[in-house]
């Protein structure tokens, strides 16, 4: 791996590389990118920076200031070989070249001050994070809005809806909605395409540790990242997600990361596993307490749970992300925290007992997240739980749904939608401001961003199903 440019210029000669694509991660979190000459790639490039137009990024800046510079980071160049021509990428850092300065908006920038200030709290100097992004595989899909029509349509060869399609031969060998996991091939279909996007995230650096089926029919699929530090993670995330779409797109197939596209099944989530250490140690663990954690651990719980409301429009950012967060579908809907109980919103893994491994789950993210923002938001709850000893209260290790309606009124829930959760950000979020790790503007960029184009944009929308119950009226 290189670490200095002098090296990223060697990579470059030692993979016959042609192309440098040089990358950044705009507001949402999708990654932007343009290409130059391998041979025009220079050292000075790492100290003087690439130009763009910052006024055409979502999320970024106005047309009157819009000259930004993108500073290439040497640590993340790497062989892409999801493209024709030899090519080394590079993520980049977003600069304002007026004052030389990182730029605020910059979710890279963003998840690297979180780091900077967990050591500044002496809470603890590292943190591990682990998130599980889950995501669709799909033969086909299809979607249209105009004036007077609305529509979309997915397809793939296992869904159950295909038991009786005519395939010239039908085989067979459907998943039924909730049984995708663990099954073996023929049923699951999409094994070796899956194996295919493991090798091809280890190739690329990213330390892929599993695969397989999700619990959904039509190709739900997860691919689990051995965990490491947050703003690497977070690179990680977004070279996982243009691997696994790349890779299915050589195959004919389309991946997607959309929370909820099925009705009636599994939607995708993202769990997030965390852990914050010092010298050495990790400070969740105490073999006494309950699930083998310690009262910093709890106090962490408790600061996610009490901010989860706003963490959520950060965590689970579209209006999509709230077709999947309703009751029966695992979904982790309640503000409880339990070693075992998949409905809650932190879980304690049960089959992890050792120090090294004890960590927390937040179950309530999902892959539309932006991982810079969203392992970055999290980070902050947490600590702000334990700088205020924020207590969780008692765990609840039985079925939520099976509780007496006088103890289940108790119990708080997730936002019922994305205009509920970006009430409650707007209403919460000191605690992201802590150390100008989040600052004002990136709070009022995002949630007026998310209102205008995505709340609104839905809300003014006929959607299909109301001709079904309203046509005839």
């Amino acid at each position: 791996m290189a670490t200095t440019p002098a090296e990223v210029l060697q990579m470059i000669r030692d993979v016959e590389a042609r192309i440098v694509d040089v990358r950044f991660t705009d507001l949402p979190g999708v990654w932007q990118h343009f290409s130059i000459p391998a041979e025009d790639l220079d050292e000075a490039a790492f100290e003087d920076g690439l130009g763009f137009d910052g006024s055409s990024i979502r999320g970024f800046q106005d047309i009157q200031e819009s000259d930004m510079t993108l500073m290439p980071d040497p640590n993340t160049a790497f062989e892409d070989t999801m493209v024709e021509h030899p090519t080394v990428a590079i993520i980049c850092n977003v600069h304002d070249p007026a004052t030389g300065e990182r730029y605020s908006r910059d979710p890279r920038f963003i998840a690297a001050k979180a780091e900077q200030y967990l050591m500044s709290t002496g809470i603890g100097d590292t943190s591990y994070w682990g998130p599980e992004a889950e995501f669709f595989i799909f033969d086909d899909v299809r979607f249209g809005q105009t004036a007077n029509a609305g529509f979309y349509s997915v397809d793939s060869s296992e869904g159950i809806w295909n038991s009786g399609r005519d395939e010239m031969p039908n085989l067979g060998y459907k998943i039924r909605h909730k049984e995708g996991y663990f099954p073996c091939p023929p049923m699951d279909s999409t094994h070796d395409l899956r194996s295919e996007m493991l090798l091809a995230l280890r190739d690329a650096g990213v330390d892929a540790e599993m695969h397989h089926h999700e619990v959904g029919t039509g190709g739900q699929a997860e691919i689990d990242l051995r965990y490491d530090t947050l703003l690497t993670m977070a690179d990680k995330l977004m070279k996982y997600r243009y691997i696994v779409k790349n890779i299915a797109n050589q195959h004919g197939k389309t991946v997607t990361f959309m929370p909820k596209p099925l009705f009636e099944d599994n939607g995708s989530g993202m769990h997030v596993h965390s852990s914050i250490w010092k010298g050495g140690r990790n400070v969740f663990w105490d073999e006494t307490g309950y699930a083998g954690l310690s009262d910093t651990a709890r106090y962490y719980i408790g600061g996610i749970l009490k901010h989860a409301p706003a963490l959520l429009a950060l965590c689970a950012p579209t209006t999509n992300s709230y077709r999947r967060l309703v009751p029966g579908y695992e979904a982790p809907i309640n503000l409880v925290y339990s070693q075992r109980n998949r409905s809650a919103a932190v879980r304690i893994p049960a089959y992890l007992q050792s120090e090294k491994s004890k960590r927390i789950e937040f179950r309530c993210p999902d892959p539309s997240a932006n991982g810079y923002l969203c392992l970055a938001s999290i980070l902050m709850a947490g600590l702000d739980g334990v700088q205020n000893r924020i207590d969780p209260g008692q765990p609840i290790d039985k079925n939520i749904y099976d509780l007496p309606p006088e103890e289940s009124k108790t119990i708080r829930g997730t936002p019922g939608d994305l205009h509920e959760a970006l009430n409650a950000l707007e209403a919460d979020h000191e605690f992201l401001l802590k150390g100008d790790v989040f600052t004002p503007d990136v709070i009022e960029t995002w949630i007026g961003y998310k209102r205008k184009k995505e709340v609104d944009a839905v809300r003014l929308r006929p959607h299909h199903h109301e001709f079904h119950l309203y046509f005839d009226i």
